[in-house]
């Protein structure tokens, strides 16, 4: 079944997401401030919209793909935005990785006002996920409207979990941020640890394969690790962006988080030293010290 699907934000995830909606066959309107993203999802067959307001009224679902709350918020509340064209038929998707309550309390004000119902639905597995429709969705709100959105979601996911009310999915993403952070480092000082030892780091994913510390980031991380490789795969900044809003969330709970705590410091370190748009591989900087040596 076609399905009409505005997209709003065209950075890596949104392009990748619109890019595989578009070669299931579905009907994408996208928007974006930077046409020049724009432009090059028109070339895939996509449709550019005026505003988000003017892809709003053309979809039955609004796919958000954005950084940050307050984007969120003037995306779905602001001038020319969702809200401006919601009605109770239509469905927002929200993708982008943002605090729980702000979830909660946006989702609540855009049914009350507008009678579109929320559902947050945080995402892992990157750009590559999305191209090949094997992401990890984990998702909040009402049972319903899970249903509803599996029409868009079984072009995207090969795991689609609805974890709870309203808030519940991004809830479940700041877990998986908090222990895919814990494992970035935990490769990072493992990868040290052999080579004072003697050992070939890139022989440990193998050498464990199977055992109780195997972990898919040790699998697809550790060799980028230990040869210092250090082409784009994510950003530093954006895991600190989820680790503070992990931090502020645990502060509200009253979550004690010692451990985690330790990690988002060394990743405010790394930003900090102006390594925030690098890798995350940067973080072996941060061990080899300042000669950058590996032992």
């Amino acid at each position: 079944m076609t399905n009409k699907i505005a997209v709003i934000g065209a950075g890596i995830m949104g392009s990748a997401i619109t890019t595989r909606l578009l070669e299931t066959g579905q009907i994408v309107h996208v928007f974006d401030l930077d046409q020049t993203k724009v432009a090059a999802l028109v070339g895939k067959g996509a449709m550019a919209a005026a505003s988000v307001a003017a892809a709003t009224q053309v979809s039955d679902f609004v796919v958000l793909s954005l950084n940050h709350a307050n984007i969120v918020k003037a995306v779905v509340f602001g001038a020319d935005g969702v809200a401006q064209k919601a009605s109770a038929d239509k469905l927002l998707i929200d993708m982008s990785s943002i605090d729980p309550s702000d979830t909660a309390l946006m989702a609540e004000k855009l049914q009350s006002e507008t009678g579109m119902h929320w559902l947050d639905c945080p995402l892992s597995g990157g750009a590559p996920g999305a191209l090949a429709g094997r992401l990890t969705v984990m998702a909040g709100g009402e049972e319903d409207d899970f249903k509803r959105a599996n029409a868009v979601m079984q072009h995207l996911c090969a795991n689609y979990t609805l974890m709870g009310p309203s808030g519940a999915g991004q809830t479940t993403k700041l877990i998986n941020q908090l222990f895919c952070a814990v494992a970035f480092q935990a490769v990072a000082e493992a990868v040290k640890l052999a080579e004072a030892g003697g050992v070939d780091p890139s022989k440990i994913p193998d050498a464990l394969k199977g055992g109780r510390a195997d972990n898919s980031i040790m699998q697809e991380f550790m060799g980028k690790f230990a040869a210092r490789d250090y082409t784009p795969t994510g950003r530093i900044d954006n895991m600190l962006k989820d680790l503070d809003s992990l931090q502020s969330f645990s502060l509200k709970t009253k979550t004690p988080m010692p451990m985690t705590g330790q990690v988002v410091e060394i990743h405010r370190l790394l930003c900090a030293a102006g390594l925030g748009p690098k890798d995350t591989v940067e973080m072996m900087r941060l061990l080899d010290g300042p000669t950058g040596q590996k032992d």
